[in-house]
């Protein structure tokens, strides 16, 4: 299992947008082949940030929706959104 977390933080009048576009994908994701979870949480005193956490079968499976064509529908509409460089993380359970 590999745990993928994603920070985004947004320019303030693209917030909006963002999640309307969330509410619109957000099922999508959940539904693509080695996804087990995704969800978004927002900074309760940066409301502009945002962490997806995602959780997937192996990191194949992450690859393989990062090249999906969804994918490629929504990275390059809300890269220009962003006031800051996302950072992510992939994780893996220590035993």
């Amino acid at each position: 299992m590999l745990t993928r977390i994603v920070k985004l933080h947004f320019q303030e009048d693209k917030v909006d947008a963002f999640l309307t576009l969330f509410d619109q994908v957000v099922t999508k994701v959940n539904a693509f082949p080695g996804c087990h979870l995704m969800y978004m949480l927002r900074d309760l005193h940066s409301p502009s940030t945002f962490i997806t956490y995602s959780q997937w079968e192996n990191e194949k499976a992450l690859n393989q929706y990062r090249d999906s064509e969804l994918f490629q529908t929504i990275w390059p509409t809300i890269k220009p959104w962003f006031a800051a460089k996302a950072q992510a993380w992939s994780l893996v359970n220590v035993e």
